[in-house]
């Protein structure tokens, strides 16, 4: 369960990391008063606010409520603002980069650190990225902190107050059963103090049975994601335009990483998962026509489900809402020529493998 903003610095101010004062609202008319000039910050679940317009700054009372305004109800990448936080601006010296996250390779975890901040940390080069493997039975030690601090080449006074955040930051993923507690940036302010100035915490969901205090927290879903959602399917929204149909995580995130080697991006993945249901394909794939992508990929490998069944959902929601979107299909396994010469006959492009099918439905993107 990803954490909004201001949810995720509540819980590093309760492990005792300085953030910014500020509140929450959800109308321009929940401003009174502010602790000073603030930033007015959009609560949605994905990156990319501020050149989206969900960030501006104000200085006073009017200011923030015409901010608020503005922001509330803006569409960002599919995610509507229902809340902006107001928090008192920083006086920006220094932004640095402090994360960590579950490294499944080491069975433990991975700290990352970087005096590059207020950038995503994958478009840092390796050697300005500094990262720790921790044992979680043995527990943090204090060489880490320091050894954050150095490499960041902090003074005495800062170099101390980021070792304590990093101390401070592993108890709150080892206590709230975190899979990511990210600040980014990690602002040296211009008086010397060190405050997070943005937040991102990802709890565990299968540990959420620890955790009541998340209980009924509102999951912010796109429409067609919460749609998706009652229908018990696997959908998840990004920023490409092409429509991924494929049955099975591992498959899936494959065909996802095959586009990208061809040059496609992916704007809707859709897991069928091992359904056999041909109601449920037909669903699947009015939901993804509803996404409306520039082209669709069905990537199938039939075991528990058939290929003549996805082939039989597809066309039958074909009928009932014609697609103008391409749509190319790989489809393997059982009953495969019965579902390939099913698609094949509806005018679908035919793929006989993964690098083909990703090949064609990248050069139809581009077109």
């Amino acid at each position: 369960m990803k954490l909004y903003e201001y949810k995720a610095k509540e819980l590093l101010k309760k492990h005792g990391i300085p953030v910014p004062d500020g509140f929450v609202v959800s109308s321009p008319d929940g401003v009174k008063q502010l602790p000073g000039p603030v930033m007015v910050k959009a609560q949605v679940l994905i990156g990319g606010r501020g050149k989206a317009g969900g960030i501006k700054p104000a200085n006073t009372v009017e200011e923030a409520r015409k901010a608020a305004s503005a922001i509330l109800g803006l569409n960002i990448r599919g995610y509507v603002t229902k809340q902006v936080l107001l928090e008192r601006r920083l006086e920006v010296a220094k932004e640095l980069y402090l994360g960590i996250t579950i490294d499944r390779s080491r069975r433990g975890l991975l700290l990352m650190a970087s005096a590059s901040g207020g950038m995503d940390i994958e478009s840092v080069p390796e050697d300005k990225i500094l990262m720790l493997s921790m044992d979680p039975l043995i527990g943090y030690q204090g060489f880490v902190g320091r050894r954050v601090s150095g490499f960041l080449k902090l003074g005495k006074e800062q170099g101390a107050q980021v070792a304590d955040i990093v101390k401070r930051l592993y108890a709150l993923m080892i206590s709230e059963d975190a899979e990511l507690a990210e600040i980014n940036p990690l602002v040296i302010t211009k008086d010397g103090k060190v405050v997070a100035g943005d937040a991102k915490v990802t709890i565990d969901s299968d540990a959420l049975f620890r955790h009541k205090e998340y209980e009924g927290l509102e999951e912010d879903l796109t429409p067609l994601e919460a749609k998706a959602k009652e229908l018990d399917i696997a959908f998840v929204q990004l920023d490409g335009n092409i429509g991924v149909i494929a049955n099975g995580a591992g498959l899936t995130m494959a065909t996802l990483d095959s586009l990208n080697m061809f040059g496609g991006r992916a704007g809707v993945f859709l897991d069928l998962g091992g359904t056999d249901d041909p109601e449920k394909v037909k669903s699947a794939m009015l939901l993804m026509e509803e996404a409306d992508p520039k082209v669709i990929l069905l990537n199938i490998f039939g075991g528990i489900t058939k290929c003549d069944t996805v082939a039989k959902g597809v066309l039958e929601a074909i009928e009932m809402r014609p697609t103008s979107a391409p749509i190319v299909a790989r489809i393997k396994g059982v009953n495969e020529e019965l579902g390939r010469d099913m698609l094949k006959e509806a005018g679908m492009i035919p793929a006989s493998g993964l690098s083909e099918a990703a090949e064609k439905a990248s050069k139809e993107s581009l077109r």
